[in-house]
């Protein structure tokens, strides 16, 4: 399953991407994100590998993101594992003027485990493209507030 996912801000791209690079940010637009430890490489860097720890409801997640490419200001493609699913995530920065920036996302599921997040994939598509998307909504409103 494939899906994009846009958003234009009404920021500069270098105060965009300097807030995307700042993995601290994350608790201000990613819903339910709690933490983010190193496990091996420099983060931020090609090959560096972290855990990412989210909460929904009672449920704690867990998802390990290695980093594919870093050519930010222009494009950074992380991979993430999680037990139900795998999945790549391209996000592409480009200067629409002096005041605006595009932030778009190309998500690819590669695999998905077990029944259920296979049903929902074939199903219910959306349940994978509105949180990102909302996502980039919430991305959009910090880089505005700051």
């Amino acid at each position: 399953m494939k899906f994009n996912c846009t958003v234009t801000i009404n920021q500069p791209l270098e105060k965009v991407v300097e807030l995307f690079k700042d993995s601290n940010n994350r608790k201000a637009y990613q819903t339910g994100f709690l933490r983010q430890e190193l496990v091996s490489g420099v983060e931020g860097k090609e090959g560096a590998v972290s855990k990412l720890y989210y909460r929904s409801g009672s449920q704690e997640t867990e998802l390990t993101e290695t980093i594919v490419s870093n050519q930010l200001p222009k494009t950074f493609v992380g991979q993430y594992h999680q037990k139900h699913m795998d999945n790549t995530m391209k996000s592409t920065f480009t200067k629409i003027n002096t005041l605006q920036t595009r932030y778009a996302t190309e998500i690819e599921y590669t695999e998905f485990r077990g029944v259920m997040p296979k049903l929902m994939a074939y199903f219910f598509p959306d349940t994978y493209k509105k949180p990102t998307q909302q996502w980039l909504n919430n991305f959009k409103k910090f880089v505005e507030m700051n």
